[in-house]
C-alpha cells in the first residue's frame, strides 16, 4: 500500500488543529485506563499519598456525577477545542428558539463512533451554543463505566458529561426554574456499530426509556440530526447476521460499551490510523415538541409521543439534507 504523507510545509494552524484532535481521540480511547494506572502506580511510590488523598476525596465526591456534575466553563472554552472544531470543521445549526425557563431533552442522532459531534457542540463553547441557547446549560450523557475510573472521572465532569443513568438523567430535568438541557445519543454504543459512511441508519424504533422520562418530568423533546457524524471514519464491513456483528454485540451486552472496528488516517500521514478524516459535521438543532408532565404514562401515550418524535426527527432530516449533500432519495431508516 502506497502511503500517502502529509506535506512538511503544513501551516502552523493545521497541525494546531490535527494536535487538538489527537488529543481528544487519546482522551476518549487510552485516557481511562491510563489514569487507572497511574493511580496504582502512585501507591507504590513515594507520592503514594496523592492516591491516598484522592481516594478519600473521592469518597466523598461520590455521588456528584449523579448529581449534575460539575462543570467547569473554563475547560468548556479553551482554545483546544476552538482548533478541534475547524479540524473538521463542525458548526451547530439553530431552527428554532429554546425557553430557558423549560427544561430539555436533546436526542442526539447518529452515535457515530466517537460522538465527535455532540461532543464539540454541548461539550466546549466552540460551535456557540451558550449564544444560540442563551440561558440553557447542557449536559451530555455518557456511560457510567467511565465514572468509575480515578481522575478521569473529574476531568469528563468538568466537561459537563453526566452518567447516562436515569437516576443521574433525571436530575437536572427535576430542577425547578428551567434552564436544563440533557444531550442523550439515543441509539448508545450499539449504534456505533452501524456507523459507516453513508448509512442513515437510526437506532430509535424500540428507544422509549428517554420519552418516558421526558414526559415523567414534562421535559421538552427536541431531535437532533449531526449530518456527516458518520463520515468521519470508515468501519470494517459488519452486516448484521455475520460472526463480526455477532461477537462485536456479545462483548457490548457484557461490557457496556461497543467495540467497532474503524479506521480513517494517521497524525502524519492520510492512508491509515484513528484519527479521524477531515469531514463537515453539521449538527441541526429542531424545533422542541412539547411534553406535558405525566408521572405514569400509559402506554398508549408513550406510544403515541414516541411515534410524533420519529416524525419530528424524520422530517428534521428531509428538510435539511439536500443542505449537507444528501441524495433527495436517501431517508432515515429506523432500527
Amino acid at each position: 500500500m502506497k502511503i500517502a504523507f502529509a506535506p512538511l510545509n503544513t501551516p502552523l494552524h493545521r497541525r494546531l488543529q490535527t494536535a487538538a484532535v489527537l488529543q481528544w481521540v487519546f482522551s476518549f480511547l487510552a485516557l481511562a485506563p491510563t489514569c487507572i494506572l497511574l493511580f496504582f502506580y502512585l501507591l507504590f511510590t513515594r507520592f503514594w499519598l496523592v492516591s491516598v488523598l484522592y481516594a478519600v476525596w473521592w469518597f466523598f465526591d461520590y455521588d456528584t456525577p449523579s448529581r449534575g456534575g460539575r462543570k467547569l466553563p473554563y475547560l468548556c472554552g479553551l482554545k483546544v477545542w476552538e482548533y478541534m472544531r475547524d479540524y473538521f470543521p463542525i458548526k451547530l445549526v439553530k431552527t428554532a428558539d429554546l425557553n430557558p425557563k423549560h427544561n430539555y431533552i436533546l436526542g442526539f442522532h447518529p452515535h457515530g463512533v466517537l460522538v465527535a459531534g455532540a461532543f464539540t457542540n454541548f461539550c466546549s463553547f466552540a460551535t456557540g451554543f451558550t449564544h444560540l441557547y442563551p440561558g440553557i446549560k447542557s449536559y451530555l450523557l455518557m456511560l457510567p463505566l467511565w465514572f468509575r475510573a480515578p481522575f478521569f472521572r473529574d476531568y469528563i465532569m468538568f466537561a459537563g458529561l453526566i452518567p447516562s443513568d436515569k437516576e443521574s438523567a433525571s436530575y437536572p430535568l427535576s430542577q425547578r426554574g428551567g434552564g436544563n438541557a440533557v444531550v442523550i445519543a439515543v441509539g448508545g454504543a450499539p449504534e456505533a456499530l452501524d456507523a459507516h459512511p453513508g448509512t442513515y441508519n437510526v437506532l430509535l424504533a424500540k428507544k422509549k426509556g428517554f420519552i418516558k422520562m421526558a414526559m415523567e418530568h414534562g421535559a421538552h423533546l427536541v431531535p437532533v440530526f449531526s449530518f456527516g457524524e458518520n463520515e468521519v471514519f470508515d468501519q470494517v464491513e459488519n452486516p448484521r447476521g455475520t460472526w463480526l456483528r455477532w461477537t462485536q454485540e456479545r462483548l457490548q451486552s457484557i461490557m457496556g460499551i461497543s467495540l467497532p472496528l474503524f479506521h480513517a488516517r494517521g497524525i502524519f500521514q492520510y492512508s491509515f490510523g484513528l484519527m479521524p478524516y477531515r469531514k463537515p459535521i453539521s449538527t441541526v438543532v429542531g424545533r422542541p415538541i412539547k411534553v406535558e408532565k405525566k408521572e405514569k404514562p400509559t402506554t398508549e401515550e408513550l406510544d403515541a409521543l414516541h411515534q410524533l418524535y420519529m416524525d419530528e426527527l424524520s422530517d428534521l432530516f428531509e428538510e435539511h439534507k439536500g443542505n449537507y449533500g444528501v441524495n433527495k432519495d436517501t431517508h432515515l431508516n429506523f432500527v
